[in-house]
């Protein structure tokens, strides 16, 4: 496809950042959004703000369970063609969504995506991933999480939540990439999301990726603690990523509001270290993650916001980089050749 830095104005109009980098990407056959949640898409009221003002992340993971729980497969079958609709409007071609399948959702949400997904078929690629916000520990979310395994095209994860229940995370990577490899699925893990400098999981999803013979099927999401770790772990971070060929995916937007900390760490923004895992040869894709709900009420699923956001957060601004980020980056993260 034409590179940006070759391409040339019209009678030496000037160009904006946009009208040099879409025509791109647009070539390389247009946007990939590696990462959702569609089935809460959409799902914003006055009591849903007003949770979102008084709930920490992990509060919100179980303050979610009575929307799942009311919601019927209609409701979730219009929360995903709305965002299907949303995403072909603005050229995406590919997407992967996280869907919730858990005791709260059962299979109602997954059954209405794969509706959605038929319908829109001739116009828009998408891969599924079971989001398991209860874990894989407890019983009744094992169940729930074997049963999602079978319906998906990826294995998605939250080992967070089975370390902060149960003090097993370990156990939950180990049984997320022992599931992906019997049914031969790559593997998405939320990682390192709390931007602090106690958390070292994407590390750990790295050492299990290499301990189950899962080297470059694993994909980490967001790595927004990374930055608040020493230049010479984050080094030594990339050196061990590069062994397991682990990819990550960027969600800029929604994690651009991460609160205030007075814990002391190196200088960073509460986002993807992009401009340092680039160079150190790292594939890194780009998602929206949530849209008009709880989690992230401002995101409207916007992929071109999510990239100036990036790129100017990051100091980022290689432009045939960020055009393969947004694309063909995308399509190696969700398994499309």
């Amino acid at each position: 496809s034409q590179g940006v830095s070759s391409m040339s104005t019209t009678d030496n109009a000037p160009l904006t950042i946009r009208d040099m980098i879409e025509p791109a990407i647009k070539a390389a056959g247009g946007w990939v959004n590696t990462h959702a949640h569609a089935d809460r898409a959409y799902t914003l009221s006055p009591d849903v703000l007003e949770m979102r003002r008084t709930c920490t992340l992990q509060q919100k993971w179980d303050a979610l369970d009575r929307l799942k729980r009311e919601s019927t497969e209609e409701d979730f079958y219009r929360r995903f063609s709305l965002f299907f609709e949303n995403q072909i409007a603005q050229g995406v071609t590919a997407l992967a969504t996280f869907v919730d399948i858990d005791p709260q959702s059962e299979d109602r949400a997954i059954m209405a995506g794969l509706r959605a997904r038929d319908h829109c078929q001739d116009q828009l690629t998408v891969k599924f991933a079971n989001q398991t916000l209860k874990g894989v520990i407890h019983p009744e979310a094992r169940k729930w999480f074997d049963i999602g395994a079978d319906l998906v095209d990826i294995i998605g994860a939250l080992p967070k939540r089975d370390e902060r229940d149960y003090g097993k995370g370990a156990e939950a990577f180990d049984i997320i990439l022992s599931t992906a490899k019997e049914r031969n699925k790559m593997v998405h893990v939320h990682v390192d999301q709390f931007n602090e400098s106690l958390e070292y999981e994407t590390e750990q999803l790295c050492e299990k990726t290499i301990e189950h013979g899962m080297e470059g099927r694993v994909v980490a999401i967001h790595g927004i603690s990374i930055g608040a770790h020493s230049k010479a772990y984050r080094e030594r971070l990339y050196a061990l990523m590069r062994r397991a060929q682990m990819m990550m995916i960027a969600c800029p937007t929604a994690w651009i509001d991460t609160p205030r900390s007075e814990e002391l760490v190196p200088m960073h923004n509460s986002m993807t270290p992009v401009d340092e895992m680039v160079p150190a040869g790292i594939t890194v894709a780009l998602g929206t993650d949530n849209v008009c709900d709880a989690m992230v009420p401002w995101n409207a699923g916007d992929m071109w916001h999510e990239m100036t956001t990036l790129a100017t957060g990051c100091r980022f601004d290689y432009f045939d980089e960020l055009v393969k980020i947004a694309t063909v980056n995308g399509r190696k993260a969700i398994g499309i050749d």
